[in-house]
């Protein structure tokens, strides 16, 4: 079972993307508050995918991207970002994310993206 790690500072957007992970019967699922956070946890737990919310406090999204990147360059990163922030996204892709999903989220694009990178 894919470990799959998501990173956001707010609380319903982890709880979202969750619940839409659940239904599609990943069940081995972690949350990280903010980039710092995500950072720790994903040398201790080695994830095979990790969500990650682009705008957050302590350490930002593409920061914490750049860092695992540096210590994992297998990590498989996909962005999660809100309408407006294509210049970020650009970025992120450039520093190794896999994919990226726009705010609000929809279920099955969750899926999508998950299912698609981890059946590789």
């Amino acid at each position: 079972m894919a470990k799959i790690m998501i990173v956001d500072d707010a609380a319903f957007m982890r709880m979202m993307v969750k619940n839409a992970l659940k239904q599609g019967g990943y069940t081995d699922v972690y949350e990280a508050v903010d980039g710092q956070a995500a950072v720790q946890m994903y040398s201790e737990l080695k994830p095979d995918l990790v969500l990650m919310d682009i705008t957050m406090p302590n350490m930002d999204g593409l920061e914490a991207l750049k860092t695992i990147r540096a210590a994992d360059s297998n990590a498989q990163v996909v962005m999660c970002s809100a309408m407006g922030q294509e210049s970020m996204v650009i970025e992120a892709i450039k520093s190794g994310a896999k994919d990226f999903i726009v705010k609000p989220f929809k279920p099955e694009r969750i899926l999508k993206t998950v299912t698609g990178l981890l059946e590789k």
